[in-house]
């Protein structure tokens, strides 16, 4: 048998940003995420736990609102608590969808949509 890596491939969403320092202070401020060093001007990696998302210096502002990513696992009913408790703006309501996940929605301040969904067991 086998022995699965250490280091398991896994997909990281790069979105694009128009404003590196609002989409860090957002992430950081708002979602509590943490910031990877070392910061620069036209790139930004967050991460929290096993989440990553990198973003990328756009200068086209429409990009963003045509962008998206799906984080899914177990932990989501207790991000969306956090959530609801830090106030965080543009949050939707924790919702089983007709495909069967329990899914909520977060836009960022430039409309990237952050999807968040698990299985119905999982909650």
């Amino acid at each position: 048998m086998t022995k699965p890596p250490e280091d398991p491939a896994r997909s990281i969403p790069v979105l694009p940003s128009p404003d590196i320092v609002e989409t860090r202070d957002f992430y950081r401020d708002e979602l509590g995420f943490g910031v990877v060093e070392p910061e620069m001007d036209d790139y930004l990696i967050v991460r929290r736990g096993d989440i990553e998302i990198h973003f990328w210096k756009s200068d086209d502002r429409k990009l963003p609102e045509v962008s998206s990513c799906y984080i899914r696992g177990g932990e989501v009913p207790a991000l969306h608590t956090e959530f609801s408790a830090r106030g965080v703006g543009q949050l939707s309501p924790f919702t089983l969808r007709p495909w069967n996940m329990k899914e909520f929605y977060i836009r960022d301040p430039h409309g990237n949509l952050l999807r968040f969904g698990c299985a119905p067991e999982e909650v």
